[in-house]
């Protein structure tokens, strides 16, 4: 049976739900002590507590369906640069296409922006995204902002 709580609760050892909030921590004091919040914290470039975080990511990562709209919004915006290290890398590409590639036009843009803003450029068939940026961006307490095909505006 799933019984819904409509607040929130503390969980002793993991199991037990705790409703005497008594001897326990605030939600403020608990969430404080998460590693969410110190690996977020550690990213705020304001670093004000009780203010809204602004954060700062460590590397950036899209792959060929995605890049060609991020990097034409960033340019639109007064891009000059990639301010982080951003992976572009071209993980679907369909070499069963009649007449070869069919994202060969955006790896080529990939290619050139990666060349002028500054960029990771993966080619066609050397790695997919999630295990580039697992294998050359990843690491303890680091933040990736990345993009992939259901989260294309994000």
């Amino acid at each position: 049976m799933v019984e819904l709580i409509p607040h929130g609760v503390y969980l002793k050892n993991g199991k037990t739900i705790v409703n005497d909030a008594a001897g326990m921590p605030s939600a403020d004091e608990a969430r404080e002590n998460t590693i969410a919040y110190r690996i977020l914290r550690a990213h705020d470039v304001d670093g004000s507590k009780g203010k809204k975080m602004r954060i700062r990511f460590d590397a950036m990562a899209s792959h060929d369906i995605t890049y060609v709209g991020i990097i034409q919004t960033a340019r639109a915006s007064g891009l000059d640069k990639f301010p982080i290290p951003y992976a572009m890398t071209n993980c679907h590409n369909s070499l069963c296409a009649v007449g070869g590639t069919i994202n060969e036009d955006d790896h080529i843009f990939g290619l050139s922006a990666a060349k002028k803003y500054g960029g990771i450029y993966v080619p066609a068939n050397q790695a997919v995204i999630h295990q580039y940026v697992r294998e050359a961006l990843a690491g303890c307490g680091r933040m990736i902002l990345g993009s992939d095909s259901h989260t294309r505006y994000g």
